[in-house]
């Protein structure tokens, strides 16, 4: 198991910048931001010539890429064919990387439903013929579990898993979300372990007075996103947890910790895992 981190915060740095200062205070890994136009990696601009480039970039400063994350709403009723279009290239630029996982979405539920029947009636139709897009080229289909989308609780995960069985959509699993919900961040790790194909390194603070007083009900408030080691997380525990449930990949650091730094964040979130793994 190694530590990474998202590059989303450096979305104004050259790629080039953020390889170099990965490589320089220990970061083992990237998980790439890889929308339309990025200027970390940009799946449109992706031939062989600069595959090779930035695969030499990033040996030159020990540092992969775990994956390429492209996170955008697929059930858009604007932009659904230009999501689908893009993710689309983004596979087929991991496969010229020579990467195997790409970090996406599940979607958001549609108007007037809840997430079980748009997984069911809308997800499901959509995402099938993009599974085997990517079985096709070998890569792996990595969802975040953001509480926004269609994959906020187990029961959820249970329902695209079950419409869309193939073996290469999974997980790009993030207790974060988890936790300030009170759902077992735990057992879900041992119930999806051959599902988990990625893992978001965030933490969670509950602030337990502010619950006391205004309910969990509340809008907001209540509790924040932080990073490893600031929240209430037991770190030790859940990659214990991942080693013996056969997972031995990336802790990728996603960093929405508006009380720390961005390079101070991040360095502190490694240091802290780097003790378990």
């Amino acid at each position: 198991m190694y530590v990474g981190a998202l590059t989303a915060p450096f979305g104004r740095e050259s790629f080039e910048s953020v390889v170099q200062w990965a490589g320089s205070v220990g970061l083992s890994a990237l998980e790439v931001a890889a929308g339309p136009g990025s200027q970390h990696i940009d799946p449109a601009k992706v031939t062989k010539e600069e595959a090779s480039r930035i695969n030499e970039l990033v040996a030159r400063h020990n540092v992969k890429i775990s994956s390429l994350a492209y996170y955008a709403n697929l059930l858009d009723p604007e932009r659904k064919q230009q999501v689908v279009d893009h993710l689309k290239r983004t596979i087929q630029a991991a496969r010229t990387l020579g990467l195997d996982v790409v970090c996406t979405m599940a979607g958001m539920p549609v108007a007037g439903k809840d997430r079980n029947r748009t997984i069911t009636e809308d997800f499901a139709p959509l995402f099938r013929p993009i599974a085997k897009f990517a079985a096709d080229h070998g890569i792996k289909l990595a969802f975040e579990n953001w509480t926004a989308t269609n994959i906020r609780g187990l029961d959820n995960w249970d329902r695209v898993f079950t419409e869309v069985p193939d073996a290469n959509v999974g997980l790009n699993y993030d207790p974060s979300h988890l936790y300030w919900q009170d759902i077992d961040y735990l057992w879900a790790i041992e119930h999806f372990a051959s599902r988990i194909f990625h893992v978001h390194a965030k933490d969670t603070e509950v602030k337990r007075h502010r619950v006391r007083y205004v309910g969990n009900q509340d809008g907001g408030g209540w509790w924040r996103y932080c990073i490893p080691g600031y929240g209430g997380i037991h770190w030790g525990e859940l990659v214990a947890h991942l080693k013996s449930n056969g997972y031995d990949g990336v802790l990728s650091i996603e960093h929405e910790d508006g009380l720390l730094g961005r390079e101070e964040g991040f360095i502190k979130g490694m240091k802290h895992l780097q003790q378990f793994i």
